[in-house]
């Protein structure tokens, strides 16, 4: 079936569904809700029998979904209408939650309902439920919608949201007065509900030191108190805020009318505020809390929880720092776990942009990032593992890649590529990991595709060696007990006498050096070169200026190059 993917922006969902979808031998094609002329022209271009909105800021034109079947993917249980669905389901708060895929109608959220599915509430931000829970629930719901669609003979119910057992309604658009924070009354559990219901967008209004901020990427802070609303301390990229029970860190900060208008770590954007109050280890166990390393006999675990999974070159500094600490414990195998949202996003642009020379941040961030994926690939003491159960991008890929295995979570998506981002050359010895591992022609089309990949086909393409069913909670407890399989095997010491020979043909045939030269040589002229292309991109992409077309490489209605028939929509 031909399935047009109608989305404000191609986030983790858009991308979920455009793999799964098309891992079931559907024809998917992909345009950004840009205005109601560009959609209605979208529609006639592919002729879909069937449109999936995934995330939508306003409803489909009228002339569009009478023309052709249109699917909302809406985050929010049988019943429930409404822009804020997930906030509120957070603030109010909800034991359990649930996506309902309906279709579109006149009124917003009312149409028939084709398949819904609900899911047990976590203590998270928004952002993580949305890209776990969230994701999960729709990829399952859309999917049984669609199985309704293709085989007919299935009628879509209306929900009546005053009939007995109907949980939903209609609730508003959550406004900052609803979560806003009073400091002198709030519990810890009730700052972090109200922060964690605006994360990742809008974020909590607030002030600090006569500044008018958002707040983001809280937790609470163990151990810290003092007068309610007070800063008290720092910790790495976060401050911590006093309540009247205990006290908060709060990870990032948004100034809407300060210098740099996005999303920074709370001590870059407060350095001089912060500067004089006392600091906590980032990573000690009342710190912060970025990077984690614990042993399970023979096998070491190392956990990295960057936000968005951006590392910049300070977090990726000390990463490198807390690996090669792990290279030298008495331990068999080490497994990079990465974050419970991301395992690696690369570069820290929202950092690069707010630097006072964003392309010198450029240059100390790659190569700090170069300088790790070197140490992991000339490990010759240990077995190493990526194990991703959160999605990764751009260098984060090919930094997982460093290791001798990658084992990826079934549902996981990989975005390997960089060229989206002002056509960047990209690092982190891809250009020697990508063809050892797929071969000349695979690694040349993954990295021109600009296209999200599955597990399944991750492993095909040599970007990873397996993929693990089940769900997140279940992948690091079945990780574990592979990696300590690995290490108590008979043939661990073969395997490490093999990797190491491996290495030493590689780096007489070609030096490692040299191919991270090369690739830093590309990267310079992104950085330093005539073509603005990086910055322009990079700018764009941190302070969200909303495209206006649909990138080619997704929309194939639009590539005049693709062997995509045009046919008249129904």
């Amino acid at each position: 079936m031909r399935i047009l993917l109608l989305t404000h922006a191609f986030n983790s969902l858009a991308q979920r569904l455009f793999v799964e979808l098309r891992e079931r031998g559907h024809d998917v094609t992909v345009e950004l809700d840009i205005n109601d002329a560009v959609t209605r022209e979208a529609v006639e271009l592919a002729g879909p029998d069937l449109v999936i909105a995934p995330f939508l800021k306003r409803a489909i034109a009228e002339s569009v979904w009478r023309r052709v079947p249109c699917f909302i993917v809406h985050p929010g249980i049988r019943g429930d209408r409404g822009p804020s669905s997930l906030d509120w389901a957070i603030l109010d708060p909800e034991t359990s939650w649930g996506v309902t895929v309906l279709q579109a109608e006149a009124e917003m959220d009312a149409g028939p309902v084709w398949a819904s599915c609900e899911f047990p509430m976590r203590d998270a931000a928004k952002s993580s439920l949305y890209r776990n829970e969230v994701t999960e629930a729709a990829t399952a719901a859309v999917l049984e919608a669609v199985d309704r669609f293709v085989n007919g003979g299935f009628t879509p119910q209306r929900v009546d949201p005053a009939a007995a057992g109907v949980r939903g309604r209609q609730r508003p658009a959550m406004s900052q007065a609803d979560r806003a924070i009073d400091w002198s009354s709030d519990t810890t559990a009730r700052v972090l509900a109200k922060i964690r219901s605006g994360d990742g967008n809008p974020g909590v209004r607030d002030r600090l030191f006569d500044r008018m901020v958002h707040l983001y990427n809280a937790k609470a802070a163990m151990g810290l108190g003092g007068p309610p609303g007070s800063v008290v301390a720092w910790s790495g990229p976060a401050i911590a805020r006093a309540t009247i029970d205990g006290a908060v860190w709060i990870g990032h900060l948004r100034e809407p009318a300060g210098e740099h208008p996005f999303k920074l770590p709370a001590t870059h954007l407060l350095a001089r505020e912060v500067a004089g109050l006392p600091a906590v280890p980032v990573d000690a166990p009342t710190g912060f809390g970025e990077i984690a390393y614990r042993e399970a006999g023979a096998v070491g675990m190392l956990h990295f929880d960057f936000y968005n999974g951006a590392m910049g070159t300070e977090a990726t500094r000390r990463l490198l720092a807390a690996y090669l600490m792990a290279t030298r414990r008495p331990t068999k195998v080490i497994v990079l776990l990465g974050g419970a949202e991301f395992w690696s996003n690369g570069m820290d642009l929202n950092l690069i942009e707010a630097a006072r020379s964003p392309a010198d941040e450029s240059w100390a961030n790659i190569n700090a990032l170069d300088d790790l994926a070197e140490a992991i690939v000339r490990t010759r003491s240990h077995l190493t593992i990526a194990a991703l159960g959160g999605n990764a991008g751009a260098g984060g890929v090919f930094l997982a890649r460093t290791a001798d295995l990658v084992w990826l979570r079934e549902g996981v998506v990989l975005n390997p590529h960089y060229k989206d981002m002002g056509n960047l050359f990209g690092s982190e010895l891809w250009t020697y990991l990508l063809p050892r591992r797929a071969g000349l022609a695979a690694a040349r089309n993954v990295t021109e595709a600009r296209l999200p990949v599955g597990a399944s086909e991750a492993v095909a393409l040599g970007l990873a060696d397996d993929s693990i069913a089940g769900a997140r909670a279940s992948f690091t407890r079945a990780v574990m007990a592979r990696a300590e399989a690995l290490a108590a095997a008979p043939d661990w010491s073969a395997r490490i006498a093999g990797k190491a020979r491996l290495r030493d043909a590689d780096e007489a045939d070609k030096p490692l050096a040299l191919y991270r030269a090369e690739e830093l040589e590309h990267m310079r002229r992104n950085f330093y070169g005539f073509d603005p292309s990086y910055h322009v991109a990079r700018s764009n992409f941190v302070r969200k200026v909303a495209k206006s077309r649909t990138p080619i490489t997704i929309a194939r209605h639009r590539d005049r190059r693709c062997l995509f028939p045009r046919r008249m929509a129904s």
